[in-house]
């Protein structure tokens, strides 16, 4: 039975956003400072009091190039606004920080601008745990039974492998 190259446009477009629904992006880019950016005279104790940031999360400082940069430190750095020990050092005016784990992370400048509150110190959680997707309650049977959940990556994967295979089957060119 063959199906109309319509039929087979609607059907490929549901497929690739069911596809593209189940495993979401949840990386956030905080841009410090935000339309300030870097620079002195800001309050980046309470930019990030109000900011909540996970694993794979980016921080990125917005700066002028030549006249400011980013060491990351530990907090005898941040504390003393020194760049001995620094972990990282960036100077590009347009800089992305991956924040890869849970822990605290301290950020300063280090052309002496620290001294002037060019500082910044961000907790980073773990990612929450995803939501699960059980289908017990479609079985009226079951009730003693334990809830079967859908793995989100592995039905992503079973849907992308048979639009690729459906796909690669020469359908479109019929």
């Amino acid at each position: 039975m063959m199906m109309s190259s319509s039929t087979h446009l609607i059907f490929s477009l549901l497929l690739i956003s069911a596809a593209a629904t189940l495993c979401p992006v949840h990386a956030t880019d905080h841009i410090v400072g935000a339309n300030r950016g870097w620079n002195p005279g800001f309050n980046y104790t309470l930019w990030a009091n109000n900011h909540t940031f996970y694993v794979g999360d980016l921080i990125s400082f917005r700066y002028q190039k030549n006249q400011y940069n980013v060491f990351e430190v530990n907090q005898t750095g941040y504390d003393n606004c020194t760049t001995e020990g620094a972990v990282g050092n960036w100077s590009s005016g347009k800089d992305f920080i991956p924040l890869n784990a849970a822990k605290r992370y301290y950020f300063i400048c280090g052309n002496g601008q620290c001294y002037s509150g060019m500082k910044v110190s961000v907790l980073v959680h773990p990612l929450p745990p995803p939501p699960s997707s059980s289908i017990a309650h479609l079985n009226p049977l079951s009730d003693s039974a334990a809830p079967v959940v859908l793995q989100q990556r592995g039905f992503g994967v079973l849907i992308v492998s048979f639009a690729i295979s459906w796909l690669g089957s020469g359908w479109m060119w019929c």
